[in-house]
Parts: C-alpha cells; structure tokens; sequence
C-alpha cells in the first residue's frame, strides 16, 4: 500500500464506536478500585491508605509525565520516526487533569491532618530518637521550603504547568490535522523548548515533595534524576502497549506501522534501562562510599531492622529492584528480535511497568514505621490498597485516553513529516 493509500485508510477509520464500550469498563474498573480503596480507610486507617494512594498517584503521574516529555523531546529533534506514533502519547496527556482532581485528597488531608502522611507538616509530630520535628536543627533549615502552604502551592503549580503544556500540544497538533499549516508545527518547537526544562524542573521538585520529603532528613542530589528515569521508562512502556493494542486492533496495519517503530521506541526504553541502572547505583554507591549517618539510614532502614535482623525490603532490594528493574531487561532487549516481535516486547514493557510499581513502594511505604522505628513490610495488608489504589487512578487515567481517541485522526496526517515516519528505513 503507498503512503498516501495508508494515510488516508488511518483518517477514515471510525474508532468511536469501538472505543466507547472500552472506555465505559476503564471508567467503571476505576471507579470500582477507587471505592475499594476508600473502604481501606475503614479497614487499616486514613495513613496507611493515604500512604498506598501516594504510591498509586505518583506512578500515574509519573507515566503521563514520560509520555508528555516523549512528545517534547520529539518536537524539539524534529523526529520523523515517531510521527504516526505520536498521536497515542498526545491523546494519553488528556489524564494530567483527572490527575490533578485525584491528588486533591491528599491535599484536602494534608490540611485536614497534618503529618498523617507527611510527618514535617505537624511541628509537634515526634521523631524517632527523642523530640519533635519543630524542635529538629534539620527541620529548621529546611523549613523555608518544608511548609505545607508552599507545598500545596508548589504541587498546583506543577499539575499547572503539565496540563498547560498537555493543552498547547494537543491543541496545535489536531489544528494541523484541518489546515496542514506548519506553523503548529513551528509553535510546538516553541512550546516543546520552553515545556522541557519546565518539565524537567516540576517532576524533580514534585518527587522531592511528594516522595523524598516523607523522610525529610535524608540527603540525595540524584533523587530528581532517579524520578526522571522512571518517568520515562514508565512513558514508553505505556507508548509500547498502545502500539500493540492498535496493531492487534488493525489500526496500525495497511502501511501505517513497521517493525522499525518498533524498534526505535524499544531502543529508547533500553537506554533508559542502562540510564536507570546508572543513577541508581551511582546514588547507592556514592551514599556507601561517604558513609554519613543523615544520609546512610535510608538504605539501612530498607535492610535491617531495629534489632539488626534483616527486613523484607533488603530482598525486595535486590530481587526486584536490581534484578527485576535492570539485568532482566537489559538482557532481553540486547536481542534485536526480542525488540522487535510485538508479543515479546509487550511483555518486557509490562514487566517494566510492574517494576516501577514496586520501586515507588520501595521509596514510598517504608516511611511507615511501627513503634519501633522498623518499616512496614512490603507483603502485608498496605499492599492491597496500592494496588486498589493503582487500578482506579489508571482505569481513570485509560478511560481519559479512550475519550479523547476518537476525537481527532489515529494519526497526523498533515504532519510535515508523516510520509518520512510511514516509510521509516523501509
């Protein structure tokens, strides 16, 4: 089939009636898990649902932020490869203001109760080793920035600034769709130029609050970094499923999609995977290597209890998060065949995705302790309002996409560079 025979096959498609009844089930799926979660709270107590609920909201956001910054950094490079894939990432950025509506509960809590989740909001709160976190030295020179007005101020500024950015791309790339005029592709560049160190500098401060802040004594300068990776493995392992669901569908055949799609996207969630490895053990290594208390007692609290005894989150650790996170991966998608046989790289993505979950646990949860001072284990009934937590928010987030799919064409037809994409190394 010639490009102009595939271009015109994907602006003809009718996708709405097919895509309705799915976002129907992604709505009810997630309105179901939310319910669920709410129950949790009368069933283990507001912190340790609310705690899950952050581990649920920040893998969401984390996903729709990769995704948002594979748009940006496919503007600013003027990719060609990623046009006829592009459309599933700008549609996906539609969730970043269901997001923002389902972070509210954490806000409204914050006020309501300060320190459930976030123990430096309550100054009368008691630390572990004798005070409080008023009376704390590290507290108080942190506490121009620890506060929680500017943390809801920042947390709206930073939901602010992705929908913002989310509505100018979208907006400008489905106007392209009716005029074919270059200049939305022209004020893309301008926004995407613009969107990525703004991008860069709201997810890096958003996991410092959200995450990092829990255990507010604790040093790191890669955290942000850390944050960023997972952000964009999270993006296109999600960009990856939404390939194969299309191609499977019937979307992508006719000339749209071929296996170097494929393997380009595939390639990039590999070298995010060495990247991750990097940063990771670049934090861990450089923390062993000082060996100062204000920053050793993460890891050690994630291996040992208080008695020494080794703790659940030691295993998860090194089962999980080094092999699961990185070898596993990285040895499957050195083969090319791997990277690009739809069947296995869905696998690999959901893999990925999987792993993910469990490395926000690994940064979340343990900030849970019990009297005395050991962390919650990873397998116990917390585990249960996660995962609640994440199949609501992401049934919410899907039916998000699914809406806003039959809006506009499966593809940028009028893209200048769509016939470049449609004949990628053919």
């Amino acid at each position: 089939m010639s490009t102009t025979a595939a271009t015109a096959s994907a602006a003809a498609l009718p996708v709405e009636s097919s895509t309705a009844t799915l976002a129907g089930k992604a709505l009810t799926i997630g309105l179901v898990g939310l319910a669920l979660t709410a129950i949790g709270l009368f069933v283990s107590g507001a912190q340790i649902v609310a705690t899950s609920y952050l581990v649920g909201i920040t893998y969401w956001v984390a996903i729709a932020i990769g995704l948002l910054l594979l748009v940006l950094i496919h503007h600013i490079t003027d990719a060609s490869w990623s046009v006829v894939i592009r459309r599933q990432w700008e549609h996906a950025l539609s969730a970043f203001t269901w997001l923002a509506v389902l972070f509210l509960p954490l806000l409204i809590l914050a006020w309501m109760k300060p320190g459930l989740i976030w123990p430096w909001m309550d100054l009368g709160h008691e630390i572990h080793g004798g005070g409080t976190v008023g009376a704390d030295v590290l507290y108080q020179k942190k506490s121009g920035f620890l506060s929680l007005k500017m943390f809801t101020g920042a947390t709206l500024i930073f939901f602010g600034t992705w929908i913002w950015l989310s509505a100018r791309l979208r907006q400008a790339s489905f106007a392209q769709d009716a005029d074919g005029d270059a200049k939305w592709t022209h004020k893309n560049r301008v926004t995407s130029a613009l969107g990525i160190p703004l991008t860069a500098l709201t997810l890096s401060f958003a996991a410092i609050y959200w995450v990092k802040s829990l255990e507010y004594h604790w040093f790191s300068t890669m955290y942000g970094v850390w944050f960023f990776t997972n952000c964009m493995r999270g993006g296109l392992s999600v960009g990856i499923i939404m390939m194969m669901w299309l191609l499977n569908r019937g979307d992508y055949k006719g000339g749209v999609y071929n296996a170097n799609h494929l393997h380009c996207i595939s390639t990039l969630a590999f070298a995010f995977t060495v990247f991750w490895a990097y940063i990771t053990f670049s934090q861990y290594f450089l923390i062993w290597n000082a060996n100062v208390p204000e920053e050793t007692f993460w890891y050690n609290l994630r291996e040992v209890n208080a008695d020494g005894t080794p703790n659940q989150w030691k295993y998860v650790g090194i089962i999980a998060i080094l092999f699961g996170h990185f070898f596993v991966p990285f040895l499957l998608m050195l083969s090319y065949r791997f990277k690009t046989t739809p069947h296995i790289i869905r696998r690999i993505a959901l893999w990925i995705l999987a792993v993910i979950l469990v490395d926000l646990c690994y940064n979340i949860l343990p900030a849970l302790k019990d009297a005395h001072g050991d962390p919650q284990p990873f397998f116990s009934i917390t585990l249960v309002w996660v995962l609640t937590s994440v199949i609501g928010i992401g049934g919410v987030c899907a039916w998000s996409y699914l809406k806003s799919f039959p809006t506009t064409k499966l593809i940028p037809i009028r893209d200048p560079r769509v016939v470049e994409s449609l004949t990628h190394h053919e």
